[in-house]
């Protein structure tokens, strides 16, 4: 670019954010609707300005195309002036797609004539997603509790769909309440949380964003009466980990106004395991004990699908480099697991993981073909699963990513896979994503014609729980109708 020209870098800019500023009240006011705005699989509602900006930044750098805040503020805008009714629309792909067709012999067609035909399906159809809120209670508050309560709440929309009731912690401490409510006003990986919170110490009660959350008291889940605080047919997501088979996961049942319960690790047992994208078409309204599987399960089986469907894996090995857990010790002590006893943050540990073995009953395809094991390192969040897999058909580097790439921006496994391919990555990079995990396709490496090393990041605490509220939303039968389902039946 000549020099002159060097100048236009600022101005337009500032028209962009502009734009990107009027989208804000646009998607605020739709999503109050429960029309859910997305660019490629991102959402875009409570987004600031920049990070919609940085959406179509990266859209454009990894779909290549030139989508911009220019392009697409218009299909928004006009969107606005419809009765639409509940959906999740993704803007980018329907921007991208009238941009193709104006340049390819549409060039009269308007985006009032586009934006009516695309959202056609939904327009005046005011059908809620679900037909009553789904009542959902927390049963532990760690890591994995809080940062599922943030996401809940986010979530809330016009308040007919998951609705937050009450967490349920061990026996009373001194200021019990008002800790529980700071740790999840802060949070040291996580930032800051997305609104307002208050503590009703008469009521006992947190009331985050207009959400009032009981807390409730109790060492025994079979014991509460849920329905005493106004709650029935309520779903549990068990974040302790202390039950995993069907047996301990049932004492939850056993409480007056409990109608399922979900546990936040691999179920044992005849305790079935979902990972959303991959399996939960299994899900049925008749399960009342369902388990969410594991983290590293979680960010591998979504790849190894892909890439078994597309490739066909003969054999593999899947290395996880996981952050540590609270399951670790701060310092050196007694631990019942070999290794986790010496100090997680001093030390690299080898320890076992299950995903591997848990690869075959989420894919019974891949049933003895893959070996695992994991390293803990010295980080407080964001794991790396290094696949090492062996194919059937021939590989190249450049066919294996262009792959990966289209699988994250338009499979079904949209929002499970993520695609980078930044040379400068690093874990931190990769906090708060919400999919269940990330190809880095920089460090892809491929040779010998079928062998290839994938480098798949996960953030093993917040992706991890969006996989579980994914789970929970088509558990309850939440539906959406998804527009662009497929562009190529849009008219024109």
């Amino acid at each position: 670019m000549a020099l002159e020209h060097l100048d236009d870098y600022f101005p337009d800019w500032k028209e962009r954010e502009a734009l990107a500023e009027a989208m804000i009240p646009i998607i605020g006011k739709l999503y109050r609707k429960n029309v859910v705005i997305y660019c490629y699989g991102r959402a875009l509602y409570n987004q600031s300005v920049t990070d919609i900006m940085k959406t179509h930044r990266f859209v454009r750098q990894v779909a290549h195309n030139e989508l911009s805040e220019f392009e697409s503020h218009p299909i928004l805008h006009n969107m606005s002036t419809l009765d639409l009714g509940p959906s999740h629309i993704d803007i980018g792909k329907l921007t991208t797609h009238y941009m193709g067709l104006v340049g390819n012999g549409h060039a009269n067609l308007t985006i009032d004539e586009y934006v009516k035909d695309a959202c056609s399906e939904v327009i005046g159809r005011h059908v809620k997603p679900i037909e009553s809120p789904q009542d959902v209670v927390l049963y532990g508050f760690g890591r994995i509790g809080r940062l599922l309560a943030r996401l809940l709440i986010e979530k809330t929309g016009g308040g007919d769909q998951l609705r937050l009731r009450a967490v349920v912690v061990r026996a009373r401490e001194e200021r019990n309440l008002e800790k529980r409510a700071s740790l999840l006003r802060r949070d040291s990986i996580h930032g800051p949380f997305r609104g307002t919170i208050r503590v009703d110490e008469e009521n006992q009660c947190i009331i985050a964003n207009g959400n009032v959350i009981k807390m409730i008291y109790s060492d025994d889940p079979a014991t509460i009466d849920y329905t005493e605080y106004g709650i029935d047919n309520a779903l549990i997501i068990d974040n302790t980990g202390a039950w995993r088979d069907y047996d301990g996961l049932n004492q939850h049942l056993k409480s007056k106004g409990v109608e399922r319960v979900i546990v936040t690790a691999p179920g044992k047992g005849n305790v079935k395991n979902i990972v959303s994208g991959v399996n939960s078409h299994l899900l049925s309204k008749n399960d009342r004990v369902l388990a969410a599987a594991s983290c590293t399960t979680n960010a591998i089986v979504p790849v190894l699908k892909a890439i078994n469907d597309k490739y066909k894996i003969v054999n593999g090995h899947m290395e996880t480099v996981h952050a540590y857990t609270p399951d670790q010790n701060l310092i050196d002590n007694y631990h019942k697991k070999a290794r986790r006893g010496r100090s997680a943050p001093l030390n690299l540990v080898i320890t076992e993981t299950g995903a591997s073995s848990a690869v075959s009953d989420l894919l019974p395809e891949l049933e003895g073909k893959l070996t695992g094991n994991a390293i803990r390192v010295p980080t407080p969040d964001v794991s790396l699963a290094i696949l090492n897999l062996t194919t059937e058909e021939p590989v190249t580097k450049n066919g294996v990513n262009s792959f990966l790439r289209d699988t994250a921006l338009y499979s079904n496994l949209q929002r499970q896979i993520d695609y980078v391919d930044a040379p400068e990555m690093v874990s931190s990079d990769f906090i708060g994503s919400r999919h269940a995990c990330i190809i880095d396709g920089q460090a892809t490496i491929v040779d010998d014609g079928n062998r290839m090393v994938l480098y798949v990041w996960y953030d093993n605490e917040f992706g991890y729980c969006c996989q579980v509220v994914r789970v929970v939303q088509k558990w309850v039968g939440i539906k959406y109708p998804l527009i662009p389902r497929d562009v190529s039946e849009i008219g024109f």
